[in-house]
């Protein structure tokens, strides 16, 4: 597996913990990929330790697979069972993937990030990519290839939507306006920039985006079954190629895969009483949020802390790991962390829900467009 928004250590690596004398799980070392033939990798995690019995902990890989592991020591050493209870079964929280957990990739602790734990509650993390994670009532009925099933940390179901798309290929387009500037000698920072172009889009820009269609595809997705990415733009000879239909069409395009995953969940009846957005697309205050809830067609909420994405989340997962009070993750966040969280809720517009469905009509007929292009374009 290769991914062009997370590390390979995140999907491939494999972290080692020793337990301190104080009770506390202490980073040592992380095995870092090496691409062969054989998908075989071997690190020395540590060595020169004092002679004294130690308890490790070795997290696997986030994405790729493990099929077998040999753990070597010193021919004097030996390795026993775990004497002590730690990580503590008595608080239960799943951890995931490498102990970095790579904050970008906000599954679990997305739903932290925004306090969406409960049941009917959901985020989406907006940002390289894109989650979609609802706390279900009941689980699904059909087994969906497009929706992954997880739990929350402590361990209530998930339908997760996942793409790999977002923003990045949007950032790129600013990234070009940003090379006209400076070719231009007009000095402007990149915040303002971003915010021109967003809200350009959302006051001047056509909600269908008057036949511009574009594709953000850098990798692969699996809702569209799209093998690969190729980054397109297609219109047609009489849409107005403006900036604000442009950048509408990106904003767009980011979230029409994760529509079509949230679609599946809407016939299998999946009710969410509240969605809570957060990540790089919402900094730009209510563009993001706008599309968003005219493309799912329900309310979007923002709190201040909206741009902090996954990273915090994981920071609030340690931080109750390190709690005495024997609160439930829950009441935790909710006692401790978000009892005066300040935000805002942006309900969808109906002339904006009607032209995202006419764009997304056009996102999906022309799937076969970039799928020629990936057919085509080797190099």
């Amino acid at each position: 597996t290769h991914m062009f928004h997370m590390a390979d250590t995140g999907l491939k690596g494999t972290d080692l913990y020793i337990l301190t004398d104080d009770g506390r799980w202490e980073y040592v070392n992380t095995n870092r990929p090496i691409a062969n033939d054989k998908k075989e990798c071997e690190k020395v995690f540590v060595e020169n330790l004092d002679g004294k019995a130690h308890e490790f902990l070795i997290y696997l890989p986030l994405y790729d697979g493990v099929t077998k592991m040999d753990i070597a020591v010193d021919s004097l050493a030996k390795i026993e069972k775990p004497k002590v209870d730690s990580p503590r079964k008595s608080k239960k929280i799943v951890m995931y993937g490498t102990s970095i957990l790579q904050g970008g990739c906000s599954t679990r602790t997305g739903m932290v990030a925004t306090n969406s734990v409960a049941v009917r509650t959901g985020n989406v993390s907006a940002g390289t990519s894109i989650f979609a994670m609802v706390v279900l009532e009941k689980a699904l009925e059909k087994l969906h290839r497009e929706i992954d099933c997880v739990t929350t940390p402590d361990g209530l179901q998930v339908a997760m939507v996942h793409a790999n798309n977002c923003t990045s290929d949007l950032n790129a387009w600013v990234g070009l306006f940003a090379d006209f500037l400076k070719a231009a000698h007009i000095d402007m920072d990149m915040n303002t920039l971003f915010k021109t172009l967003y809200n350009e889009a959302l006051n001047n820009g056509a909600p269908d985006c008057d036949g511009i269609i574009t594709y953000g595809y850098l990798s692969g997705e699996n809702i569209t079954s799209m093998p690969e990415g190729r980054p397109l733009l297609a219109r047609m000879p009489t849409s107005k190629f403006t900036v604000g239909n442009l950048f509408r069409s990106n904003l767009n395009t980011s979230l029409g895969a994760i529509r079509l995953g949230m679609d599946i969940l809407k016939k299998e009846h999946v009710k969410v009483d509240k969605l809570l957005g957060h990540g790089g697309l919402f900094k730009t205050k209510g563009v993001g949020q706008s599309i968003m809830a005219d493309a799912l067609n329900i309310p979007v909420w923002v709190m201040t802390t909206a741009g902090e994405g996954g990273a915090w989340g994981i920071a609030l997962l340690a931080a109750y790991r390190a709690q005495k009070d024997g609160e439930t993750l829950p009441e935790f966040l909710e006692n401790k962390v978000f009892h005066d969280a300040q935000g805002s809720k942006i309900d969808p517009n109906p002339k904006g829900v009607e032209g995202f469905n006419a764009f997304l009509e056009r996102y999906v007929l022309c799937l076969g467009v970039e799928r020629q292009a990936v057919n085509c374009l080797k190099r």
